[in-house]
């Protein structure tokens, strides 16, 4: 290393205040294992407690690119947990990077599925309780969590609004359609702003991963929100994740927004299910024809690019945002429209997927 690139990274570094400290992160001892390259490539673990911000994270990265450093490779963990299980580094770190630590595996919930997007809008929610509805009619055993803490969407297309039980210190999950339910929407007035900052999401997340009797599942899919944030951080750091799926249209505005968010789950070495193309044209049911009001092509270009599976193209279908406001999922309301044959289909390939995952993932922030 040089020592003038040594420096401006302590400096970079020490720029990021914690809160919980009041002092950087270098002088807060939240900086370990610290090697540069000659370019510049900073290579060292966030020692990142439950009551620390999970921001600080993306503030760290800022920080050193800010300062005109490399994009650095930052690996995660909490000091006060289990020290981390050795691995080899994933392919696409460079040598020299620090082991991952492996988050815990939590009995009984079988599968963990992500299901996210990179934008809001895009029927991302739409598609996750159609899934969970379609493999609980499989005969799975099938649990779903709204961790889009900002809007949780849940309550209202699973016609469910009651709050939850606690029992023995444990939240009684919600049920509709065979699929077990989970959403702080539950929780909190209809019309309450979420006004929370990353430390909370943290906890919720864990709260309803931990504290809430899902008992034994076989798949469960956690509906996350849009973009790349805190949610998505703290589910990657609180529980192995099976595989993600990532949603968009196909407008090539929402094609680059999921190519942000599939990018993320690779930097935390989460594996790639597949991408859903959602409104991918609209079927006159009178003519048959074939009607693109969103464009073509865009799932079919995100997954060539990040050399993923297609997972289907579910078309739009009329009354399936009016059923969906009634808490009737298409597959319910409508069982042999396209759209609902579709999201069966890529249920089904889902489960494909997932059921092939046996190896634990490490997890990578960088």
């Amino acid at each position: 290393m040089t020592t003038s690139h040594q420096s401006t990274i302590e400096a970079a570094l020490d720029s990021v205040l914690n809160p919980r400290t009041g002092t950087g992160m270098m002088a807060s001892g939240m900086i370990a294992d610290l090697d540069v390259a000659a370019d510049g490539a900073a290579t060292f673990t966030v020692l990142l407690r439950r009551e620390d911000p999970a921001t600080l994270v993306r503030q760290v990265r800022q920080a050193l690119t800010a300062a005109g450093l490399p994009q650095p490779k930052i690996a995660v963990r909490d000091p006060e947990g289990p020290a981390p299980t050795t691995h080899a580094a994933p392919q696409s770190a460079s040598a020299g990077v620090p082991a991952a630590p492996v988050p815990s595996e939590i009995p009984g919930l079988g599968r963990v599925i992500a299901i996210s997007s990179g934008k809001g809008g895009v029927g991302k929610s739409t598609v996750a309780i159609n899934v969970a509805v379609a493999l609980a009619e499989r005969g799975l055993r099938v649990g779903i969590m709204d961790a889009d803490i900002y809007g949780p969407n849940l309550p209202r297309m699973a016609g469910v609004y009651e709050k939850p039980a606690v029992r023995d210190g444990l939240i009684q999950p919600l049920e509709a359609w065979g699929v077990k339910l989970m959403s702080i929407g539950f929780l909190v007035d209809r019309d309450a702003p979420a006004i929370w900052r990353g430390p909370i999401i943290m906890k919720v997340i864990n709260q309803f991963l931990r504290d809430v009797a899902w008992g034994e599942l076989d798949c469960f899919i956690v509906d996350m929100p849009p973009g790349t944030g805190d949610a998505q951080l703290s589910l990657v750091q609180s529980v192995l994740v099976s595989g993600a799926v990532i949603v968009t249209t196909p407008q090539e505005m929402s094609v680059g927004d999921a190519l942000r968010g599939a990018k993320m789950f690779e930097r935390v070495n989460v594996p790639m299910f597949g991408i859903v193309e959602n409104m991918s044209g609209f079927l006159d049911p009178v003519t048959g024809m074939r009607h693109d009001l969103f464009g073509t092509g865009g799932g079919e270009r995100l997954a060539e690019e990040l050399d993923a599976e297609l997972l289907g193209q579910v078309p739009l279908q009329g009354g399936m945002a009016d059923a969906a406001d009634r808490g009737r999922p298409i597959v319910i309301e409508a069982p042999t429209t396209a759209a609902a044959v579709m999201l069966r289909e890529i249920a089904d390939r889902i489960w494909a997927k997932a059921s092939t995952v046996r190896q634990r993932m490490p997890v990578l922030e960088g």
